[in-house]
């Protein structure tokens, strides 16, 4: 496996083959594999993917999510944890079945046309086709996901799993069928859980209706609603009992304009006496507040809109109906309601009403409110155990800002809804007697044949769980569990989950409490909620706005590499990431930028290294490291504690003990990355490849000690970029002559800093600042780029002393002739105060033409005085102060300010210049 000969490299990266060359290399040698029976010696550090829907193909979200995950994972993996990341899909119920449904809708069929049983079959044949496609697509950004653990939450084995959680619950008094008004998608045909019924602001229109006294036609109430058809189903209205104005109607009855069915009038605490006419139509059956209404107060619930979304007579609604009503769809009927309303003189005005409406998070539908049979787990104390696992330090999400948004969910939890009216899913596991021989509903584990109390046949139950149901078990599921299996205890629980903030309750939150329930273990100690990916109007991207990208073509513009380096290096903790659809060269130019440098510094450095074998860097006998040895060793150690203060702990303990800055410190992943990109970019290739070159030149000791600290840095430099860019560090760890054959970066060991560390490269640091100093005279005197210019260093005899055996390397890299003294020499020249009590003087004469600078610097001046006496008068003006907008004024002293200080620096120029 070693490489061919460092100057053989090409000139330009070839990201595609070398992403197509390392990646099977990879897998063929297990790399990404974890082992449970290590993890006995090895910390586990554990991640499991949000898995992405059976369907899915790789977006800008999966690219960023997956990118996370996998710098995390590549970063233990290094630090010697036996590191598992656990991939796989969601079936996704109701996504995956309205894809086929539309399928069998385009050849003039419908899933009862087929059949459940050949439905199901089809959508298995399906997902067996084309699903699972967004986990080889995951392979083409790098993900060092274990495959051999790939997971499906349809599978046989993860199937056991659910069926076993539902009936441990269900034996916990924690799973009941209940009577209550859900939410319904028309369009899925099925009910949704809280978290499915997304809302969204809408305006629409506030409808006053009169409702005449039934015995008294003469007395009218008002009642004010948003969705006047539903009024069919009224069963009564609804008055604060301490509102003064319906107290003496509270028992009469009204009657219902278009039906002329009589409903009392109820005085209930629910009722806002301050909105609309502070009285309310009681709709039980379509409303999920009118149904505790109507519980409370013992009301029949009639359903007058069915399933598909439709006005009709359902269940307890017989003669309420009209004819010319029946059978017309919701929207179109609150059209001809209200017209019928007006032609009968009962609506009293419109007004428009902003409010939230829910809509169906999957096709967007607004969701009908109804009265359903469905199943529902108990959701408190399930929570409990969840908020208790945050209070108690078990658990900690970042940004700390999510934190609350967790804790006010779970403290005002309802019931979940975990039953859905499709059939691609996992069954519910009840089964009910055909005879009705009045035993009860079986909960079972196994499917059950016959019926245990009359030996009849069984049927089960139609409806299929909550995608969800499957999913919040994922973390251990994916371990084997009901079973104890060696990488349930090996790997369970795990460490960080990473994912976006829109799934903290459908997935994050529900983890949480089934691992608390199940394993009374949270399933993770860290919840990283990272940004979102946005385009440059700050809208989210989505297939629907068509302001996506994929990021296979950037993979094929740039390589993996650019893509993860650009997520990366832009993703400050919770900040949204902002790319540009429009224009992929701008968006990705960080990354494509940034290998090409690593390229580039790593061709010319190892065409320096050379091939020929280094000593380990241990073995050197530290008298022969020079000052700038000495500094790159330092740079590379802080450089190693930079990255690891910014990645973080892996496993921490117990969050409780933690101060507020502790809990929540690490996953920087931007910060992490600007760390490792300094050390490589500014001060290995910037300085010290540049300060060794002249030792590399020759031959003897001093240049094996420069190789070896060359190469040792660059191999440091190429471990901690490993985890953003794994591919293009491969290619070039694998040129270094210290490299073992057969070995892989990603296996390697993650650098550790020295504990103990010498100082000398404090003198380097001078060498730096005088450097640099003398650039800066350069450019500020227009010097030609390869004139040599004269310099002296002024200081104290032991400044002096330690700085002899770096002078040649400070006239090298600034192209000046430098020389010691005792005392400034005097003279015209630019003078710069250094650290350490060294002053660095730059003699102008003979550099520049004196007269004719002084000369310019002096008109520049003078000119610049002028203007600053206008300006200066003009703010002494009471007038123009009180006068002018106080932006003007600002800006006008801000300007005098900045014009002050550059007269002050011509000042000391003319003063260097002997003016």
């Amino acid at each position: 496996m070693t490489a061919p000969d460092p100057n053989s490299l090409p000139s330009t990266y070839d990201a595609a083959s070398t992403e197509a060359a390392w990646y099977p290399r990879w897998t063929e040698h297990g790399v990404f594999t974890a082992d449970p029976a290590r993890a006995a010696t090895h910390e586990p550090f554990v991640i499991v993917i949000p898995p992405p829907n059976v369907t899915a193909v790789l977006h800008m979200g999966h690219g960023l999510n997956n990118t996370v995950q996998d710098v995390l994972i590549r970063w233990r993996r290094m630090a010697g944890d036996e590191a598992l990341w656990v991939p796989g899909t969601d079936h996704a119920g109701i996504a995956t079945q309205n894809v086929v449904e539309k399928q069998l809708a385009a050849e003039g069929h419908s899933r009862f046309d087929v059949g459940r049983e050949a439905f199901v079959e089809r959508v298995a044949q399906f997902v067996d086709k084309t699903g699972g496609e967004i986990l080889n697509q995951l392979k083409s950004i790098g993900a060092s996901a274990d495959w051999t653990r790939t997971a499906y939450t349809f599978s046989p084995e993860l199937s056991r799993s659910v069926r076993e959680a539902f009936v441990r619950l269900h034996e916990d008094g924690l799973v009941y069928k209940g009577h209550r008004v859900i939410h319904w998608c028309p369009r899925c045909g099925t009910s949704l859980s809280d978290e499915e019924a997304e809302f969204t602001d809408t305006t629409g229109k506030l409808y006053h209706l009169r409702y005449v006294l039934a015995d008294d036609p003469s007395q009218s109430i008002t009642v004010a609603t948003t969705r006047p058809e539903t009024m069919l189903g009224d069963v009564a209205v609804a008055v604060n009992p301490e509102d003064e104005r319906y107290q003496a109607m509270i028992g009469k009855e009204v009657i219902l304009p278009l039906n002329g069915v009589r409903i009392p009038i109820i005085g209930d605490t629910y009722t806002d006496p301050t909105f609309g006419s502070g009285a309310v139509k009681i709709t039980p059956a379509h409303d999920a507040n009118d149904f505790e209404v109507g519980k409370r107060h013992a009301l029949s619930m009639p359903v007058i809109i069915d399933a598909e979304g439709v006005v009709r007579e359902v269940e307890g609604a017989a003669g309420r109906v009209p004819a010319e009503l029946n059978g017309v769809e919701r929207f179109a009927a609150r059209k001809a309601i209200v017209a019928m309303l007006e032609a009968a003189g009962a609506l009293v005005k419109i007004e428009n009403h902003q409010h939230s409406v829910r809509h169906c998070y999957r096709c967007d539908t607004v969701v009908e409110p109804l009265l359903s049979d469905q199943w529902f787990v108990r959701m408190q104390p399930l929570a409990d155990k969840a908020l208790a696992a945050l209070r108690t330090g078990e658990l900690r999400i970042l940004p700390e800002r999510w934190e609350a948004v967790y804790v006010n969910w779970l403290e005002g939890i309802r019931d979940w809804n975990i039953s859905r009216q499709i059939w691609w899913g996992h069954r519910v596991p009840v089964w009910y007697c055909n005879a009705s021989c009045g035993h009860a509903p079986i909960v079972s584990r196994t499917d059950v044949t016959s019926c245990p109390g009359c030996g009849g046949t069984v049927r089960q139950d139609e409806d299929v769980l909550d995608t969800w149901f499957s999913s919040w078990l994922w973390p251990f599921s994916t371990l084997g569990w009901p079973d104890d299996t060696p990488d349930l205890r090996a790997f369970y629980p795990g460490d960080v989950l990473v994912t976006a903030p829109e799934i903290l309750f459908f997935w994050v939150a529900r983890m949480v409490m089934s691992g608390c329930w199940f394993l009374d273990k949270p399933p993770f100690h860290t919840v990283y909620l990272h940004g979102t990916v946005r385009d440059m109007q700050h809208r989210k991207m989505s297939k629907s706005l068509g302001n996506g990208i994929d990021p296979l073509d950037v993979v094929r513009l740039y390589g993996a590499d650019a893509l993860r380096w650009t997520m990366v290096a832009g993703l400050g903790l919770g900040v949204d990431v902002m790319l540009d659809p429009t224009d992929l060269e701008k968006s990705f130019a960080p990354g494509r930028n940034f290998c090409t440098k690593l390229w580039n510094i790593g061709r010319f450095l190892l065409s320096r290294v050379g091939p020929e074998p280094v000593q380990p860097i241990d073995s050197i006998d530290p008298a022969s490291l020079t000052a700038a040895d000495h500094w790159i060793l330092e740079r590379l150690d802080t450089a190693i504690a930079d990255c690891d203060a910014a990645l973080g702990p892996a496993r921490p303990a117990n969050l409780a003990t933690w101060s507020e800055a502790e809990r929540y410190r690490g996953l920087r992943l931007s910060e992490y990355a600007e760390a490792a990109r300094r050390f490589v970019w500014n001060e290995l290739a910037d300085w010290y490849l540049e300060s060794v070159k002249p030792r590399l030149a020759t031959e003897g000791a001093d240049r094996e000690v420069a190789r070896a600290v060359l190469a040792h840095a660059f191999d440091g430099a190429l471990r901690l970029l490993q985890p953003v860019v794994p591919f293009i560090t491969e290619e070039l760890w694998q040129q270094l002559p210290q490299t073992p054959a057969k070995a892989f970066i990603a296996q390697s060991a993650w650098p550790v800093a020295r504990t103990q560390r010498s100082g000398s490269g404090a003198v380097f640091e001078q060498v730096r600042e005088a450097v640099q100093a003398i650039r800066q005279v350069r450019a500020e005197n227009n010097v030609q780029p390869g004139a040599w210019v004269d310099a002296v260093i002024v200081g104290p005899a032991t400044a002096r002393e330690a700085l002899v055996p770096v002078i040649e390397t400070v006239g090298g890299l600034a192209r000046a002739r430098v020389t010691l003294a005792e005392q400034n020499p005097g003279g015209a020249a630019a003078q710069v105060l250094l650290s350490g009590g060294i002053e660095l003087v730059v003699p102008l004469a003979g550099m520049i033409d004196l007269d004719k600078e002084k000369q310019r610097l002096q008109t520049e001046l003078s000119q610049l005085e002028k203007q600053l006496t206008a300006l200066e008068g003009r703010l002494a003006n009471e007038g123009f102060v009180a006068k002018a907008p106080p932006a003007v004024v600002e800006a006008e002293r801000a300007k005098a300010a900045d014009w002050r200080a550059r007269a002050g620096q011509l000042r000391d120029k003319l003063q260097a210049l002997g003016a």
